[in-house]
């Protein structure tokens, strides 16, 4: 009995087998506490995603052939009085190099088809002839994918932030796995500093960081935004459905679309929304989708001259010249179904016919008209708590204009800008209206050390929306490397029906865009391939009217495009919806999609349905 009753001080016998070590090692409760606390990471489904998908994406990048892909832009081209060829950028004369014939370039996609090994260079300048005998210049890109696995990085990316919830962690996943893929291992230079050190990746900290940061701020500081909507409960809004007709109404006016749309619409309406018990959920969804689908349908803005370089199709003569191609986006645009049905659900909801919003926009809605709950429970909310509550010194009296005024002149100078060079001024708007929210609170009273106290609360307000922002940016990026657009478009190659066409281009468009986050890269990538096979397909014995049919399948990809860029996780706008509006990213994500999917499924209808029709 001696033996099975040792004291605290007596020694155990020595272990002879690896099984009584197991046996040992579980009868120790504070060392199995210990060792569990470590090694339950390690179990977890999404760590066991990621590792599988890293090692996927290394073993294509290493032992996979990328497939080479001829990609032609066609460029309107004139000759100098020196003999120069050259082709407008913006008003600017951009000088051609030196251009081959079509047929001797080895880029073309018949000699990428033979070639061992990369390409001789990235681009080239070609001309040929046409039927006709007119010369067309182009010039041709050479792109590559790794087939379906170039889809890997934004997967990731879009499947941990639905797994998770956790933008940051997914986002670095993805970008993990499009380095594996690449084969850049030295992440931080090789990946990360190429992407976040360009134009785009400064003018977004700049903009997104500072002076909207910075401007929030100072409007937490004085009390500005506020005072605005106490100023527009008494004289405008009687309840929940008027403060979101503001939001909806508001996001008609600035039909700018995209950055710019979300953050002012969404900072302007947000302390209103919150005072009249608007769901954060619902509020992000007007913001969002009456952004890019309002651009789309009330298209006076810089859309139509960036999408009319893309649309130059050889033989078609309604798209020969700039103008005719502006203005065949103008005689499409009755056919933008998704945006319109995406701008109607957005009135209806703020109406409170909710019947076409889904479950979720539905449930927080009753949560936040019972509870005031603004957000889900476990929500997180990308607006830091430094702008969700007015930190006014003592003594200091908030006033309307301190946020009318800066506002006034933000828009002011946006639409000048734009009226005037075709191109909104964003930064030299959010800054003049930094400007004068700063002077105007010193003038009234406020110190020095409060107003940079305010601001420094906006910096801290926006910095891990704006992490994930750049993130997102070089999720984007390295997708777009690794060929996803392209193979997509190879995917649907030249296989389709004259009729589902226009779908076919509208599924393959919201999965390009969905994966990379941007419409704009989507239409680069789209356009210059899918008009082409629509010509093709038009001149068919079975499609009556050739240039109806052009247009519905150029609305297609226009509207496919804002689709995806609305609904990604990874696009600027969705997360600037959410950051604006204060709402957990992946909860505006989630409730979002139904009633963009029901927008996008009778866009499809009505388009098919034309087609069959009338074309």
């Amino acid at each position: 009995m001696a033996d099975e009753k040792q004291g605290d001080g007596a020694q155990r016998e020595p272990i002879a087998s690896i099984e009584e070590a197991a046996t040992a090692t579980l009868e120790q409760p504070d060392l199995n506490r210990e060792q569990a606390r470590y090694l339950a990471p390690l179990m977890t489904p999404v760590l066991w995603l990621l590792l599988a998908a890293l090692g996927a994406a290394y073993f294509a990048g290493a032992h996979g052939d990328p497939q080479w892909r001829e990609r032609k832009t066609t460029y309107e081209v004139d000759r100098s009085s020196d003999g120069r060829l050259y082709y407008l950028e913006r008003g600017r004369e951009v000088n051609l190099d030196t251009v081959v014939p079509y047929g001797a370039s080895p880029l073309r996609q018949t000699a990428l088809d033979r070639l061992d090994g990369p390409p001789p260079m990235p681009s080239q300048w070609v001309f040929e002839e046409t039927p006709s005998g007119e010369t067309v210049y182009a010039r041709i890109d050479v792109v590559k994918h790794y087939g379906i696995w170039s889809l890997l990085p934004a997967l990731v990316a879009v499947s941990l932030c639905l797994l998770t919830k956790e933008p940051l962690t997914a986002l670095l996943g993805g970008i993990l796995t499009g380095a594996f893929l690449l084969q850049r291992f030295d992440i931080t230079d090789a990946v990360l500093i190429p992407t976040l050190a360009t134009e785009g990746a400064a003018g977004v900290l700049l903009l997104y960081l500072w002076l909207l940061g910075g401007l929030l701020g100072i409007w937490s500081r004085t009390g500005a935004a506020q005072a605005f909507a106490s100023f527009m409960t008494r004289h405008f809004v009687r309840g929940p459905r008027s403060a979101k007709c503001v939001a909806w109404g508001l996001g008609v006016l600035f039909f700018q679309g995209g950055t710019m749309s979300t953050v002012l619409v969404g900072s302007t309406v947000k302390p209103l929304a919150d005072q009249h018990r608007i769901s954060h959920e619902e509020l992000s969804y007007i913001v969002d989708s009456t952004a890019s689908p309002i651009a789309s349908v009330i298209a006076f803005n810089a859309w139509p001259a960036y999408v009319q370089a893309l649309i130059f199709v050889p033989g078609a003569a309604f798209l020969a010249t700039e103008a005719d191609r502006v203005a065949f986006f103008f005689a499409s645009v009755p056919f933008s179904f998704y945006g319109m049905l995406a701008v109607l659900g957005t009135l209806l909801l703020s109406l409170d016919v909710d019947r076409f919003s889904g479950r979720g926009i539905r449930a927080a809605r009753a949560r936040a008209r019972e509870t005031g709950q603004l957000d889900a429970a476990d929500a997180k909310p990308l607006s830091a708590k430094e702008l969700q509550e007015n930190r006014i010194p003592h003594g200091y009296k908030p006033h309307v204009l301190e946020f009318v005024v800066p506002l006034g002149a933000l828009i002011a100078i946006a639409i000048g800008t734009f009226v005037l060079s075709g191109t909104p001024q964003v930064n030299w708007a959010f800054g003049a209206a930094l400007m004068i929210a700063a002077v105007s609170a010193l003038a009234r009273g406020m110190s020095l050390g409060n107003l940079v106290e305010g601001f420094g609360d906006g910096l801290k307000g926006v910095v891990l929306a704006s992490v994930i922002l750049m993130l997102a940016i070089t999720v984007g990026a390295i997708s777009k490397e690794a060929g996803a657009g392209q193979y997509m478009v190879d995917l649907l190659g030249n296989r389709v029906p004259y009729w589902s066409l226009p779908v076919a281009l509208q599924l393959l468009t919201m999965v390009t865009a969905f994966s990379t986050g941007t419409s704009w890269g989507t239409y680069a990538i789209t356009f210059p391939l899918a008009m082409p096979l629509a010509w093709v397909i038009a001149q068919q014995p079975v499609v009556a009217h050739p240039e109806l049919y052009m247009s519905i399948c150029f609305a297609a990809v226009l509207n496919g495009s804002v689709y995806g860029d609305q609904c990604s996780p990874i696009s600027d706008t969705t997360i600037l919806s959410a950051m604006a509006t204060g709402c957990d990213l992946m909860d505006h994500v989630t409730t979002q999609i139904i009633p963009a999917t029901m927008a996008a499924a009778g866009a499809a209808v009505l388009w098919t349905i034309l087609t069959l029709l009338f074309a």
